[in-house]
Parts: C-alpha cells; structure tokens; sequence
C-alpha cells in the first residue's frame, strides 16, 4: 500500500459500497504507518466495528482526559459525539488535533440547551433569587454552555461524580441550577436528601420556572433528557420482576426518577460495566442503559444471565453516525490531504472559561 499517494479521493457514499472488510484491514495499515502520532478513542456506545480500532476505551470525561495525558499524538481521532470531542480539544495541547469522523454526529441532549436561552434563564434566576446561586453543568453540554457556567463561577459534573460535585455545590451556594439533563439532576439532589419540594423545573420553551413553592426551591433543573435512557420505563422493569424473580435491575442515572426508584442499582457507564465485572457467574442482570455497550457486555460475561432493559430500545443514533465508512473516509484523507479533515477546534475564550469550569471539577473529584 502506498501511503504517499493514494488513488484519486472518493467521495464518502463510495465507502458504503466497498468491501467492509477491505475497509478494515486499511484502517489497520493506516493507524500503524502513523503509530503513536495517531491515537484514536472510542466511547463506550460506539459499535464494535468502531471499538475493535480503539487505543482506548471510556465514557466522555475519561477519554478526554486520557486523550490529554498522551502528549506524543499529534492526530486524536474521537470516536464519539460533538461535545465530546470539543472537551479533547479544551483539555489537549494546542499542538495536538482532534478529529472527529462525521462533525454531524451531535447530541440531542446537549442541543436542549443553547447560550440564549441559558443566558435568559440565569438573567431570570439571579433576579428571583439573588447571587447565592451556582450553575452546574452535565459535562454532555456544548462547550459554549461550559463557558458560561465557567464564567458564572460554576463546575461541570459527570453520572460518575455528579452526588460528590452537587454535595459540594449545596454546601457552597443556596441555589443551583442544574443543566441540561434534569433527570440526572434530580436522581442526584434526591440521593443527597433535597426534597422533592425543593426542586424546579426550568422550561425553556415558556421560560417559566415550574414549583410548588418557588422559593422553597434549592435546585432549578433544565428541561432536557436524553433520548436514549427516555425509552426506559417502570413497567419494563415490573415486567422483568415478574418473569425473573432472581434478576437484578441496574440503570444509568440519565433515566426517569420512576425509573431510578425501580430499580435495584444506578450508577454511570464505568459504574455499570464494574458492577457486571464483580456479579457471580450465573447471575442474571437486566441493565438500563444504550443498547450497543449492554450487547458488548453480553458478549464479554458469557457466563452471566446479562439482559437488555429494553430490547427494542433504539441506541443513540448520532453516535452511530460514526460507523466503519466514516472511519476509513476519515483515515484516508488524513493521509491525503490533513487540512481538509473534520477537526474540532474551540475558539480561545469559550475554551479558557469551559476549562476553569473542567479544572475546577477535575481538581474536587
């Protein structure tokens, strides 16, 4: 294979009809003519004809942070959604690139909350309550989000550390506001013992703020949720109960409250992967979370009963525009032509406000 010249560039819809398995061996040639110049990550949702090429595996915050430890990549190839790649980027030298196969595999949680319509809630909220208030932001938010709750003296939380990071939020300001994700928000505070009258709900399509009491409120939570964990019911869980009397229910925080109260354990993807890791051989398991990792996982315990919550449950599908085709498209061209690649690059001011907000949980967790 000659890596200098490749033939004449195709265009992406010629890479659906090539030889799957062409694609593959190439992109193994590719990654090691480039060797440590070349670090490609993969979230743990990907499918596995993404995983099978990845120097590392995680969930967002921890391939970022991997990605910022390794100081001899020039190329980080993110094998994941926008946001995600935008925090690489934030947290990797500025020597270093961060690519991402398809720039239109996005999230449509992190899309739920914009600037605007941040800006014009925060004006709402500070108004209401006065400055004793802090904004805490899903580290699946854009980095413009990031930015903002940087630079109102605010943290970014992950599903791993959010109970340790809204804990310590409680204990410094009277009010927060929780952003985009409002189920993994109130799974949180009611864990660490907020009531349920203590909560409200931010509607950015009314801008209304939505409690029983408003000013009993402690935590304001944004109107977003994911897709993914939304397909994710009570009954599903009942259902299981009644066939299974053995099974064990285990669920990411993203879901409903209902959802969370159903169920035996809830926890992050890093949570959840380490919870199968350590249950006996022969038990049987049904987790609540995307559907691509939980087949993984089936395929990894084989001698564990490992069931999908929801079997018809769509996986998110703008992480799986990062397929096989896109990957190849990708690596080809970084060979061919490297300034016409699909990189993710944050603008020097919304990077430093978003990291201030990253550094300020890194440095707690």
């Amino acid at each position: 294979m000659n890596f200098t010249k490749l033939a004449e560039k195709k265009k992406l819809e010629h890479y659906y009809t090539e030889d799957p398995q062409q694609q593959i061996e190439r992109i193994y040639k590719i990654k090691k003519h480039f060797g440590k110049d070349l670090f490609l990550v993969a979230h743990h949702y990907q499918k596995d004809e993404i995983v099978q090429f990845a120097d590392a595996t995680g969930d967002s915050l921890k391939l970022a942070q991997i990605a910022a430890t390794n100081k001899e990549a020039k190329k980080i190839v993110f094998c994941g959604v926008h946001f995600m790649a935008e925090t690489a980027d934030i947290l990797t030298e500025d020597k270093q690139q961060v690519i991402l196969p398809d720039p239109s595999a996005g999230c449509s949680l992190a899309d739920m909350a914009n600037s605007f319509q941040v800006t014009k809630a925060w004006n709402y909220l500070e108004k209401k309550y006065g400055p004793d208030i802090m904004p805490l932001t899903y580290v699946n938010s854009s980095a413009a989000i990031k930015s903002f709750v940087g630079q109102k003296n605010g943290i970014v939380v992950t599903s791993g550390n959010a109970p340790q990071i809204v804990a310590w939020a409680l204990r410094h300001s009277k009010h927060l506001f929780f952003l985009p994700d409002q189920h993994l928000g109130r799974n949180t505070a009611l864990q660490l013992g907020v009531s349920p009258g203590e909560l409200g709900v931010w509607n950015p399509l009314t801008e209304t703020l939505i409690a029983q009491k408003p000013a009993a409120v402690k935590v304001i939570l944004w109107d977003g949720y994911c897709s993914v964990h939304q397909q994710f019911t009570p009954g599903q869980i009942a259902n299981l109960r009644a066939h299974y009397s053995d099974i064990k229910i285990i669920v990411h925080p993203e879901c409903s409250h209902a959802v969370v109260a159903a169920a035996d354990e809830v926890g992050s993807t890093a949570a959840i992967i380490r919870y199968l890791t350590q249950a006996p051989a022969g038990a049987r398991i049904a987790v609540g979370t995307d559907n691509n990792l939980v087949r993984r996982l089936q395929r990894r315990f084989t001698d564990k009963k490992i069931m999908l919550l929801n079997p018809i449950a769509c996986s998110c599908v703008l992480m799986n525009r990062i397929d096989l085709p896109h990957l190849a498209f990708t690596l080809d061209n970084l060979l061919q032509d490297p300034a016409a690649l699909n990189i993710i690059k944050v603008d020097d001011q919304t990077a430093f406000w978003a990291k201030k907000a990253l550094d300020k949980m890194l440095t707690l967790s």
